[in-house]
């Protein structure tokens, strides 16, 4: 979370999925503003769990289309555009989910 918020992620909140899903422990989903952000915040993310010995398992997605998702098996981070993530709801699509931390 803190990875994101430095790179000026907004609207980054993070899911408790452990009730809703059998794939995953936690969503952090958070939008940028622009490709170039998007690239920053996923960059980052990856950099900070490096440095503690995690690498994601899979990536998908890409900056200049507005959603990248970093696989790190428990914690799965959706860096999504505005339009993007207006478009998916993922919050909506995992409502039953409980938000864990939300940082606006």
């Amino acid at each position: 979370m803190d990875a994101a918020s430095d790179k000026q992620a907004s609207n980054v909140v993070m899911l408790d999925m452990r009730e809703v899903c059998s794939f995953s422990d936690y969503f952090v989903i958070s939008s940028g503003e622009s490709e170039r952000q998007i690239k920053a915040i996923g960059e980052e993310i990856e950099k900070a769990l490096q440095e503690g010995g995690v690498t994601p398992r899979h990536r998908e997605g890409t900056a200049d289309s507005g959603w990248v998702l970093l696989d790190f098996s428990s914690v799965i981070v959706h860096i999504f555009s505005p339009t993007q993530r207006e478009f998916y709801q993922l919050e909506e699509l995992w409502s039953q989910a409980t938000p864990v931390i939300r940082i606006l």
